[in-house]
C-alpha cells in the first residue's frame, strides 16, 4: 500500500497530531504520555469529543476506532498514531513503526470446539481474512475464509465455520463459549506508527517525543 502525500503542513505551525484508538488502550497510553511530558488529561476526559487538544496547544489527539488509526496516519491527517500489529499485518500499511509501546498485548490465535474434527478444507471465520488465509496457506491448507466483523466466537457454535482466527488476551471469552485455542499465529501489541513524509518534515518535533516515549516504555517495564 502506497503512502499518500500529506496535506500541506509547515513544521512547528500546528499542533502535533496523534491518532489514538478509543477504549482500553487509550487508558493504558495515558501514563506513558505523561512520563513523556504530554498532558494526558484530554485523553481521559469523560466526554464525546473526537478531537482533543492539550492545554498548551502543542498536541492534538484524534480518538478513532482502532482499525482507522493507520488510515489517518497514511493520509497525513495525523502525524503519528498508535496501532495494533494485528491491523498493520492485515492491511499492509507502509508506515514507519519507530517504537514498540508494550501496551495492548494479546495473541492472534486459531480456535475451535474441543475435539471437533476439522475437514481438509476448513471454513474459518475471522475479522482478519488476509492473515488467516496466509497462515493456513503456510501450512499447506486451502481454507475457506469467511469474513465476520464481530461475535466471531459464535461461528463454530452454530455451524458457520469450523475454526476462527481472532485476538485473545486471557482466553476467557473463548472458554465461556466452549472454545479452545489450537495454535498461536502471532503475538500482538501496540506500536507507534508515523507517516514517512511527515516524519521527515517534522523530525525535530517527532524524534524527541519518540525518545521520551522510549524512556517511558522502559520505565514502565521496571
Amino acid at each position: 500500500m502506497s503512502v499518500r502525500s500529506p496535506a500541506s503542513t509547515t513544521a512547528g505551525s500546528a499542533p502535533l497530531t496523534i491518532a489514538v484508538p478509543k477504549g482500553r488502550v487509550t487508558r493504558a497510553l495515558a501514563p506513558l504520555f505523561e512520563r513523556a511530558g504530554i498532558d494526558p488529561a484530554p485523553l481521559l476526559a469523560d466526554d464525546r469529543r473526537l478531537i482533543r487538544e492539550s492545554a498548551d496547544h502543542s498536541v492534538r489527539f484524534l480518538l478513532l476506532k482502532p482499525d482507522d488509526v493507520p488510515t489517518y496516519v497514511e493520509y497525513g491527517t495525523a502525524d503519528l498514531g498508535v496501532s495494533g500489529r494485528d491491523v498493520l499485518r492485515e492491511r499492509r500499511y507502509d508506515l514507519y513503526q519507530p517504537l514498540e509501546l508494550d501496551v495492548g498485548r494479546c495473541r492472534m490465535v486459531v480456535a475451535g470446539r474441543p475435539n471437533a474434527i476439522v475437514p481438509a478444507i476448513p471454513r474459518v471465520a475471522t475479522k482478519y481474512p488476509r492473515t488467516a488465509a496466509e497462515h493456513f496457506a503456510s501450512l499447506g491448507i486451502q481454507a475457506e475464509i469467511i469474513y465476520v466483523q464481530g461475535s466471531v466466537e459464535l461461528a463454530p457454535l452454530v455451524g458457520l465455520a469450523d475454526l476462527i482466527v481472532d485476538l485473545v488476551e486471557s482466553g476467557a471469552t473463548l472458554r465461556d463459549n466452549g472454545l479452545v485455542e489450537r495454535e498461536t499465529i502471532a503475538q500482538v501489541s501496540s506500536v507507534i506508527v508515523a507517516n514517512p513524509s511527515l516524519y521527515k518534515l517534522r523530525h525535530d518535533e517527532i524524534a524527541p517525543l519518540i525518545a521520551r516515549l522510549q524512556i517511558a516504555v522502559f520505565a514502565n517495564k521496571r
